[in-house]
């Protein structure tokens, strides 16, 4: 049984033969790898003769895949992500603590508590750089799909990736007090926003390819950061819906009021965790996660105590 399970064509033959296909060539190949160009040669006939399948034809000088070594070529792709998925997580039990962690928080979340989060954990692994990234939507989602990041907080989950549910974000449609807005006399309505400028803070992507459900105002002017649109929205230059734990202390001043809508006054949104490998992940990670996960559900249960005491 055991012999059985013995794999006929090892890790060495398949990125062979995947370094073949990605480079067009067994020259280009070999130049690209390191190898000789016999070497992938062998390989890949190695690989066949086990297999009793031909992966690979060539046509002049490029070499072409097959029917099956189309299906062989994705297969093999998953077997090599495992094995190096494998080696990084042996490398994370043999290392121990990390001595960086890499983190994307989306910018609505509530940074004040994010530092205080920060503190605590630097009480209990202080000898572990934290290196903080500041993501707008795609942003994150980008970071974590290349592998820059061992966590990410964000409203978007990468596809393939499994997002643990963080804390519901309320979105309040906020001006200063002296904004046209607030003197109508009556609900505003979208079509009166349509009419006032809009505050929006810039998908952090390269591609920038997602955007809030909510740009409506033609009139836009558009930053990179929340806290410059915040700042914007205090000086009367637009409006914008805003997370409500971001300027508690405006509205408790005065210095922004919400927009009384006839509808969608109010929008709500999910913050995630993600890992970028949960079983990769060391003890000072896992950790992290931990105080967030804590953390934002003692938020939830406050808030919701203030609007019961509210009500």
């Amino acid at each position: 049984m055991a012999a059985s399970l013995i794999p006929k064509v090892t890790l060495e033959q398949w990125r062979a033969f995947q370094a073949v296909v990605e480079y067009g060539g067994y020259a280009q190949a070999a130049d690209a790898i390191h190898k000789t160009q016999s070497t992938l040669s062998y390989s890949v006939q190695k690989l066949e003769q086990s297999l009793g399948v031909q992966v690979l034809e060539v046509k002049g000088r490029k070499a072409r895949l097959t029917a099956a070594g189309e299906v062989l070529l994705r297969r093999s792709r998953q077997l090599l992500e495992s094995a190096v998925s494998l080696e990084a997580i042996a490398d994370s039990l043999a290392r121990g603590v990390e001595p960086r962690l890499d983190l994307a928080v989306e910018v609505v979340f509530p940074y004040d508590e994010l530092f205080c989060l920060l503190a605590a954990f630097s009480q209990r692994f202080p000898d572990t750089r934290v290196e903080l990234m500041e993501s707008v939507l795609s942003g994150g989602h980008d970071l974590l799909v290349a592998g820059q990041v061992d966590l990410l907080v964000s409203t978007v989950v990468p596809q393939g990736f499994v997002g643990e549910p963080l804390m519901r974000l309320e979105f309040i449609c906020v001006s200063s007090p002296e904004h046209p807005l607030q003197s109508l006399g009556r609900p505003v309505t979208l079509q009166d926003l349509k009419l006032h400028r809009q505050m929006v803070t810039r998908d952090s992507g390269p591609q920038r390819r997602f955007s809030a459900p909510w740009l409506e105002a033609e009139q836009r002017w558009t930053v990179s950061n929340l806290s410059t649109s915040i700042r914007a929205i205090k000086g009367g230059l637009g409006f914008a819906w805003v997370p409500r734990l971001q300027i508690e202390q405006d509205l408790q001043q005065g210095l922004l009021v919400p927009i009384a809508m006839e509808e969608g006054g109010r929008r709500y949104g999910e913050l995630y965790l993600v890992y970028k490998d949960k079983d990769a992940a060391g003890p000072a990670t896992r950790y992290l996660a931990e105080l967030l996960l804590d953390r934002c559900q003692n938020m939830e249960q406050a808030e919701a105590l203030d609007v019961d005491e509210m009500d």
